[in-house]
């Protein structure tokens, strides 16, 4: 088994809750179209365990592993909606400038 690089606690709640809300959501869905773990897995073409930890929630799993499993599971468009055009398109290499305030050696939220 490949080692993590980061272990749960490195991760922010919301993406923690996230994740297992995610897990849940593939666990139910292939419990209720009654898919087996061994047919999803070979669908997503990832390893039975790597299935399971996806239903876990598991962080150190891939997010591509995660949406493929729902287009799979034909539920990709109301887990994972499409990102509204603003936030991906326009001009790019604005920076903006911190104030003086902004750069103090307050504390970060990662």
């Amino acid at each position: 088994m490949p080692k993590k690089l980061t272990n749960t606690q490195t991760w922010p709640t919301l993406v923690l809750e996230r994740l297992i809300i995610w897990g849940r959501c593939i666990r139910t869905q292939r419990l209720r179209q009654r898919i087996t773990v061994a047919d999803l897995s070979a669908r997503l073409g990832v390893s039975r365990a790597t299935l399971l930890r996806l239903e876990k929630g598991d962080p150190g799993a891939g997010a591509g592993a995660y949406v493929t499993a729902f287009l799979a599971l034909g539920i990709a468009d109301r887990a994972v909606p499409v990102l509204p055009v603003e936030l991906w398109q326009g001009e790019v290499g604005h920076r903006v400038k911190l104030t003086r305030q902004e750069k103090g050696d307050e504390d970060e939220y990662f």
